[in-house]
Formats: structure tokens, C-alpha cells, sequence
């Protein structure tokens, strides 16, 4: 399998070094606008390879895109990151244009692609992709939901006392930080429901945490996040390349599904070998239906800037 990742950056990086230590990707194409950045980043995750054992090959290109020919997967991580007190909104402006200009650039070498989009607002960045490229909606993958829950699980872990593997916990709705759903009524350590360790307070801390996980780090890191990204991207590139049919939750564009259409926002998604598989339609409260319609008013309302950019 031969995987390209648009963005040299922390997260770009962060991607290939995981998907490289996994050793499931014959070859790792990283691509990257400034000169001799993805060159470096990719020598120096090579020279790594003897140490870490694995055999993926990992390449670096400035702006070369013939480079990422016949790849099977592309990660687009493209775009500036989110700096602390700025919401994933407010990078559309610049972002968008970044977006669809990497995605075309990589289909033209590469017409039966997989894409994986992690640019920020996320949600609306997947939703481009669809409508500039027209693709089947199977092959356009927004990450957000797996590194959401993933977040969720470290704030539930936290909370119980308990390793990460006990537990199981799931978010929905859209990529940010009023738009989350934490499914805490389905959140479990080894089948058995949270509720029975703790508290609704404390369950609610967990998801109020989570809801704020990425802007949280933002704060501290002075930058966005990269190794819970890079590991998540990993994890949905490595179901595809070895058909796993493995369940994320992940932005999707719905038609109809949970009662909501032409729109890209987090629900729980098969992962295999043509990408998204099917999506599974969970059995919502009212109550949680009714986040999820707000959550998703959201973030139409954050498709609607993208109308220039468009067309």
C-alpha cells in the first residue's frame, strides 16, 4: 500500500511515523509546499527505520505531486493550525483554498484514492472535499471522531482509575468544541455501564473535558495537538489497508442517515479496504437527537461560508 500525506507539519509527521511503525504501508509519500521540508522530515523518520524495525519507505517532496502517483490512501493535514484562543472556524478562510487545491493535485495522479481529511473546521474541510471532487462518498473520510473518542476514553480512564484498554466510549456530532456528543449512556469499562462507578457530576466533567480536549492542548502547546491526531489517522489508515471493517466514528456525508443530508459530521462508520463501508445508524434518546441536530446545524452554518470557495 502506498499512503501520501499532504503537510509536513507536526501532524503530517506525526502520521507518517506511526503508519510507518505499524509497517502494514510498502511506501509513505509526504508533501509539503516549503523546500526540502518533507525531504527532511522524511530522511529523518528513515533514519529511524533500523532502530523502530520497520521496512515502509518514506519519501519527501516539495510541491511535486507526480511523486504521490497511484497512492492508495492521501491524508490531508494541509493548512495552518490552530493557535490558542482561535476556534477550527475561524481557519476556514485560508484553509478551504489550501484544501481543495491539495485534494485535486493528488487525485490527478491517484484517481482511485482514498481520502482522509484532518484540516481544520474538519467537518466543513471533508464536506469540500465531497463537492469539489465529486467522489463517491465512501472514499472521503473526516478524522475527527476518532481522535475525539479516543479523548474520550482518556478522560474516562482518568476518572475510573482504570487502563485505557477497559474501556469503550464513543463521540458524535460535529469536529469542535460546542459540537461534540460524548455518547456517555454507551460509555463502558468491559461492558459494564459507567454509571456504575461514577457519578452523573463526574460523568459529566468527563464529557465536558472531552468537548474541550483539542482547544485544551492548544492552550498548553501553544499549537495544535499532534500525536493523538497522527495515531488516530494511523489506526483508520492501517483498517483500510488491511480491510479490518473496523467501527470509528468519523465524518461521513449523510444522505438521509440519522435523518440528516448533504452534510459531513461525525457518526459511527465501517472502516475497510473501500474506506467507508457503511454507516451504522446507532438508536438515539431524543434527547441526544436533538444535539445532534444542533450539532449539525452548526456546522452547516460553517458550510455556508464555503460558498466562494466552491465555486
Amino acid at each position: 500500500m502506498k499512503v501520501t500525506i499532504v503537510g509536513a507539519g507536526a501532524v503530517g509527521a506525526s502520521c507518517a511515523e506511526y503508519i510507518a511503525i505499524k509497517d502494514f504501508a510498502s511506501e509513505v509519500v509526504i508533501i509539503d509546499i516549503k523546500e526540502n521540508f518533507a525531504e527532511g522530515k522524511a530522511m529523518d523518520l528513515m533514519q529511524t527505520a533500523s532502530l523502530n524495525g520497520f521496512d515502509t519507505l518514506i519519501t519527501g517532496s516539495t510541491n511535486d505531486y507526480s511523486k504521490t502517483a497511484n497512492s492508495d490512501v492521501a491524508v490531508i493535514t494541509s493548512g495552518i493550525p490552530r493557535k490558542p484562543g482561535m476556534t477550527r472556524e475561524e481557519l476556514i478562510g485560508i484553509n478551504a483554498g489550501i484544501v481543495k487545491s491539495v485534494a485535486s493535485s493528488v487525485l490527478k495522479h491517484s484517481p482511485n484514492v482514498i481520502f482522509i481529511v484532518v484540516s481544520n473546521p474538519m467537518d466543513t474541510m471533508a464536506y469540500l472535499t465531497h463537492k469539489a471532487l465529486g467522489l463517491p462518498k465512501n472514499r472521503i473520510i473526516g478524522m475527527g471522531g476518532a481522535l475525539d473518542s479516543a479523548r474520550f476514553k482518556y478522560r474516562l480512564a482518568e476518572a475510573l482509575g482504570c487502563p485505557a484498554s477497559d474501556v469503550e466510549g464513543m463521540v458524535i456530532g460535529g469536529h469542535s468544541d460546542t459540537g461534540m456528543i460524548p455518547l456517555t449512556r454507551l460509555a463502558a469499562r468491559n461492558s459494564v455501564p459507567v454509571s456504575k462507578f461514577l457519578s452523573e457530576e463526574k460523568i459529566s466533567e468527563v464529557a465536558e473535558a472531552t468537548k474541550v480536549g483539542g482547544a485544551t492542548l492548544t492552550k498548553m502547546l501553544g499549537t495544535s495537538a499532534w500525536y493523538a491526531p497522527g495515531a488516530a489517522v494511523s489506526s483508520m489508515v492501517q483498517a483500510i489497508a488491511c480491510d479490518h471493517k473496523k467501527m470509528f466514528p468519523c465524518s461521513a456525508l449523510l444522505e438521509g442517515e440519522y435523518g440528516l443530508d448533504d452534510i459531513s459530521i461525525g457518526v459511527p462508520c465501517i472502516i475497510g479496504k473501500n474506506g467507508i463501508e457503511s454507516i451504522v445508524e446507532l438508536d438515539l434518546t431524543d434527547a441526544e437527537k436533538e444535539k445532534l441536530t444542533t450539532s449539525a446545524e452548526a456546522v452547516r452554518k460553517t458550510n455556508g461560508l464555503l460558498e466562494e470557495t466552491v465555486n
